[in-house]
């Protein structure tokens, strides 16, 4: 494990694999930390030099002030690269990191060559859904965090998955609950505030949007709405609630590693 210094603070992360192969970037949901992606690691790994990364305020990363952006949590990204002199890379983000994936197509196009825009809408959600969330965080700290644990695993899994793989879904939630809540409430912040409807058409970038079919939270019809919007946009439904990377792991994985692979020279 190694840390990235910035200006703002060192951004956690782990970089992996063929030191000569093309760099990929996996950017975790809200709530979650760079393990989340632990299904894909030996899969992504045969391919790519994998980045991975917390986004500030989780895991590892230092809690900072907030509240946050997208735009600052993307400029985290490009500063990561920068620290690891890496040109440009190919980007994967679920949910939140769906939204710095977008960010990062739209304003640092030239870092990029292909991206994964995971379980993610252009607009997630409204304030009216997100100021309570953060209100109880700011107010109850650790208690709310425990309390976002349990109420997560029906948004993040499928109940049939929940009942089949408690393992897998302790695992994950177990993060949820060891977020910082100052970290957590200021990217609740981050993602309410962003909005990319009127900018998503701006994409040049390769993009595959993955969406799950039984997910409340980003929805089909949110995938399909950029999708429609992106030039060339790949669009796969799988079946899965929100954190299809973990639900339907080896669909997932080789959907995103096909689509990856083909923007690869040589």
């Amino acid at each position: 494990m190694s840390e990235a210094n910035r200006v703002n603070g060192p951004l956690n992360y782990r970089l992996e694999g063929p030191q000569d192969a093309p760099v990929l970037v996996l950017s975790n949901s809200l709530g979650t930390d760079l393990h989340m992606w632990e299904a894909q690691m030996a899969a992504f790994t045969g391919h790519f030099r994998v980045l991975r990364y917390d986004t500030r305020g989780h895991g590892q990363s230092r809690v900072t002030q907030g509240p946050y952006s997208i735009e600052q949590n993307g400029h985290d990204v490009v500063a990561l690269l920068d620290a690891l002199q890496i040109e440009r890379a190919f980007f994967c983000g679920l949910s939140m990191g769906g939204l710095i994936g977008q960010w990062l197509a739209i304003h640092a196009p030239q870092r990029l060559h292909r991206v994964v825009l995971c379980n993610t809408a252009a607009k997630i959600g409204s304030p009216d859904g997100w100021n309570p969330r953060i209100e109880t965080v700011v107010r109850e700290g650790a208690a709310a965090m425990r309390g976002l644990r349990d109420g997560s695993v029906a948004r993040w899994f499928t109940p049939e998955f929940a009942l089949a793989h408690p393992d897998r879904v302790e695992r994950i939630v177990d993060m949820l609950a060891h977020t910082s809540p100052h970290g957590y409430a200021a990217n609740c912040a981050a993602v309410r505030d962003a909005d990319f409807r009127e900018h998503v058409g701006r994409i040049e970038v390769p993009v595959l949007i993955v969406c799950g079919s039984q997910d409340a939270v980003t929805t089909v019809e949110d995938g399909r709405f950029m999708a429609e919007r992106i030039r060339g946009a790949a669009c796969e439904v799988l079946h899965a609630a929100h954190l299809s990377n973990v639900e339907d792991a080896a669909l997932f994985t080789r959907h995103v590693l096909g689509f990856l692979r083909a923007g690869v020279v040589g």
